[in-house]
């Protein structure tokens, strides 16, 4: 899955009850709906981008990649973030991604 973040493994270690539920809260919304796992998982990543949330951008590129999206359709829902949310942010965004595709994750 790529590397997970320490303070995330450490949480499900130290609070596994609550680690189980949040994953299937998660595991519910998906399934309460039409979107395939791609197109979820794009949008997962384009709502971290709004919220301007680095790690969580970082952690749905690498979603969004095990779900079958392409480099190319990761990038372009940065790019689709310009009109909306403003040049800096999508730049932000970008290189965030780029965190994550430079390093193969």
């Amino acid at each position: 899955m790529g590397s997970i973040p320490k303070t995330y493994t450490d949480f499900i270690q130290k609070y596994p009850d609550l680690a189980n539920a949040y994953r299937s809260l998660g595991e519910a919304a998906s399934k309460a709906g039409p979107l395939d796992e791609k197109t979820a998982a794009l949008v997962k990543l384009a709502l971290a981008i709004g919220a301007r949330m680095e790690g969580a951008v970082h952690s749905h590129t690498r979603k969004a990649r095990e779900a079958g999206a392409s480099d190319d359709e990761i990038r372009h829902t940065a790019l689709l973030a310009t009109t909306t949310l403003g040049f800096p942010t999508m730049m932000a965004a970008l290189s965030w991604i780029e965190d994550v595709l430079e390093d193969g994750d």
